[in-house]
């Protein structure tokens, strides 16, 4: 019986030759020191160290050696092999850094530069403008009302003193709906909101009422079918012309910086007694008329600019909501939303509100 084939020589089996694993090693170095970005040096990793690489070929041969042979060549294989993995760690880690670096100078972006991109839009200035004026009256313990833009004609006239002769209730005036016999309109003003919270509600009321009215206008810089009013009430104990001076005037010199006070004008309005029309300092001159040495354009050298209108809360708007008259008494007023906003940023023609250029929202911001 024979025994194991002691006298075999390794150096017979080609690739395990030291020669071939030396060169099979510096030709991975080489190919490694040779790679100029990441992109490179993973094909070297495959060329040179996958499965069917030099070297994974050579080690697959050690298998095939007697006992006595097989530390010697796994030793030079394992070497050549920790040597290339070795390199290739080293300059996976020089090529990352060189890779950033580039990165950082090619890819830098100048937030300098006009961008192409379409904006996404922005707030109108229209709802900023209602929140601020919301938020003025709530800091002063009032709460924000609404209603719908389609009401009844009932509300919209006759609960606020309106005959039905009134001259407001013309088509010249208002949007009627159809047919007629429904005795529905748009809002032409946001004094119904006014008539629906005394009716569901019991005194002390105060309320700030923002929205969009409707009335038949032209549409030109100054008017508009459609604008948007605030209006406020103020229904209680012994309330009189004095409580709101005193409210117009804070209200004022929130929206337009502090010494911009208030004047009333005597006036009629079917749905107060007394009335009166609100008038401002103008808040380019001061009240003074002029500006610059000259005459002021904003007032026109008068030093008042006409604002809105307000009064005492009729006696017969009480009772027609069910107030009663004689133990409450209140004030209201209203203002143009549009209007304000123009005296506020200098906005010259109403139509720039409507148009929905957002080069024009975005000048406001997302706050006013």
């Amino acid at each position: 019986m024979s025994g194991p084939n002691t006298d075999y020589d390794p150096v017979e089996v080609t690739p395990l030759k030291a020669e071939e694993v030396e060169a099979a090693r510096d030709a991975a170095l080489a190919a490694i020191t040779a790679a100029a970005d990441l992109a490179e040096l993973k094909q070297v990793r495959i060329d040179h160290t996958g499965d069917r690489s030099p070297l994974a070929l050579a080690n697959r041969e050690i298998g095939a050696l007697p006992p006595q042979a097989r530390k010697e060549a796994g030793q030079r294989i394992g070497q050549a092999r920790g040597a290339v993995a070795k390199e290739l760690g080293e300059r996976q880690t020089v090529l990352e850094a060189e890779h950033e670096e580039r990165m950082l100078v090619e890819e830098t972006v100048d937030v300098t530069l006009p961008t192409d991109r379409v904006p996404a839009g922005a707030r109108h200035p229209l709802t900023t403008g209602a929140e601020l004026i919301a938020d003025i009256f709530v800091a002063m313990g009032w709460e924000v009302a609404e209603g719908p833009v389609i009401e009844a004609e009932w509300l919209n006239f006759d609960a606020l003193n309106l005959g039905p002769d009134h001259p407001a209730r013309t088509m010249q005036d208002t949007f009627w709906t159809d047919p007629g016999t429904d005795h529905l309109v748009l809002r032409t003003h946001t004094s119904p909101v006014q008539a629906r919270t005394m009716l569901s509600r019991t005194p002390p009321i105060y309320v700030v009422c923002p929205g969009r009215v409707f009335r038949t206008d032209e549409y030109d810089a100054t008017h508009s079918p459609v604008f948007h009013q605030v209006e406020g009430l103020a229904i209680d104990e012994g309330i009189t012309m004095a409580h709101l001076k005193g409210t117009l005037d804070h209200f004022a010199t929130q929206m337009f910086g502090d010494g911009i006070t208030t004047r009333f004008r005597p006036s009629y309005f079917p749905f107060t007694e007394p009335s009166a029309e609100v008038d401002l300092v103008c808040f380019v001159c001061r009240g003074v008329g002029e500006h610059d040495g000259a005459p002021c354009r904003t007032c026109r050298g008068e030093g008042w600019i006409e604002w809105g209108g307000c009064g005492v809360v009729n006696p017969r708007v009480l009772a027609a909501c069910g107030v009663d008259a004689e133990r409450y008494t209140g004030f209201a007023f209203g203002m143009g939303i549009d209007r304000t906003l123009m005296f506020r940023h200098g906005i010259e023609d109403l139509r720039e509100l409507f148009e929905g250029d957002v080069r024009f929202t975005t000048a406001f911001g997302t706050e006013l």
